[in-house]
């Protein structure tokens, strides 16, 4: 059928999709910001405070991804038999959180 979109898939976050675009824009200021404190030539210690800001919030993202996908995705993974390789997929995406720095 020509012209014809299939609807996006339902992804454990698509509940709160407007709240999670909204808080990765406000990283994404964040972000920039320390781009002008470079650019400032500002105290090290305070890019760094910044840093330690943006790392904090992006694990609450992560965290909230994290808890969409074993409530929604891992649930549907389940149901269709699959159990054990959705878990598998989210143990390692865990450990890779984990792994940084």
């Amino acid at each position: 059928m020509a012209g014809m979109t299939n609807p996006a898939p339902t992804r454990g976050y698509t509940a709160t999709k407007d709240n999670l675009q909204s808080r990765l824009r406000r990283i994404e200021g964040q972000v920039r910001g320390i781009e002008r404190m470079v650019d400032e030539d500002r105290y090290c210690i305070d890019i760094l405070t910044q840093i330690s800001a943006i790392q904090a919030a992006l694990d609450k993202v992560a965290l909230g991804l994290m808890d969409g996908h074993a409530r929604h995705c891992m649930h549907e993974g389940a149901q269709e038999g699959r159990a054990d390789e959705m878990a598998s997929e989210l143990m390692a995406a865990v450990g890779r959180l984990m792994k940084r720095g």
